[in-house]
C-alpha cells in the first residue's frame, strides 16, 4: 500500500481558497477507496496531529482532520482561522509527506495561512500530536504554482523520512471563479520526531 499511495494521490491538487472552500481533486472514484491513512496495530490508535505552530508568520492553530467528500474533493476547514490535515495520508511525524491546508483569507479578512508566502528556508514549524510527541520541521522552501500546473507528485509523492507540506492559495484572485489562480506550498523536513 505504501508504494501505491503516491500513485493514488497523483490527482490531489488544492484548487480553491478565500471566498470559496479550499479543495483538492481526488483520485478517480475507483481509486479513492484504496487511499487510506496510517493503519494502527490491532488495539492501538493512530496518533493524529492536534495543533500546528509557525512562529515566523504568527500561526498557532488547532488541526481538524480533512477527508475527501463524495465528489472526491478534499474538504476544507469550516473555520477560516483553523488549519486541517489530510487525514487519509501520513500524519506529521510519520514517514512520508504529511499535508496541512488552510485558507488564505475570507470576506472578513486574512485567514490562518495568510502569511504562508513569507516563510523562508530555515523557519520552523511545530506539530503536536495526540500521542504527546512534538515534531519540529524546518522549512526547505516555499513555491508559488499556477493551479493548472500544480506539482502533485512533489507535494503528495514519496519522500524520504518525515516531511510536511503547508498549502494555501495565492496569486491573483479570479473574480469569475471566486478563487485564487495559484497555490502556495511550503515544503519542510522533520528535524525532530
Amino acid at each position: 500500500m505504501t508504494q501505491l499511495l503516491p500513485l493514488l494521490l497523483l490527482g490531489l491538487v488544492v484548487t480553491g481558497c478565500g471566498g470559496t472552500p479550499a479543495a483538492a481533486p481526488a483520485p478517480a472514484p475507483a481509486q479513492s477507496s484504496a487511499v487510506s491513512g496510517p493503519q494502527p496495530l490491532p488495539g492501538m490508535a493512530v496518533a493524529e496531529p492536534v495543533s500546528v505552530r509557525v512562529p515566523r508568520i504568527g500561526v498557532d492553530s488547532t488541526l481538524v482532520p480533512l477527508h475527501l467528500d463524495t465528489a472526491g474533493v478534499l474538504q476544507d476547514p469550516d473555520v477560516y482561522d483553523q488549519a486541517g490535515w489530510f487525514a487519509d495520508g501520513p500524519a506529521p511525524g510519520d514517514p512520508g509527506p504529511a499535508v496541512i491546508a488552510g485558507h488564505v483569507d475570507s470576506t472578513d479578512g486574512p485567514a490562518v495561512f495568510y502569511r504562508l508566502r513569507e516563510l523562508v528556508a530555515g523557519d520552523e514549524i511545530t506539530v503536536v500530536r495526540s500521542d504527546g510527541r512534538t515534531v519540529v520541521f524546518r522549512v526547505d522552501g516555499v513555491q508559488d504554482y499556477p493551479k493548472d500546473v500544480f506539482p502533485t507528485a512533489a507535494v503528495y509523492g514519496p519522500a524520504p523520512g518525515s516531511t510536511l507540506r503547508l498549502i494555501t492559495c495565492g496569486g491573483e484572485f479570479d473574480h469569475g471563479k471566486r478563487s485564487y489562480r495559484d497555490n502556495i506550498v511550503a515544503y519542510a523536513t522533520a528535524i525532530t520526531t
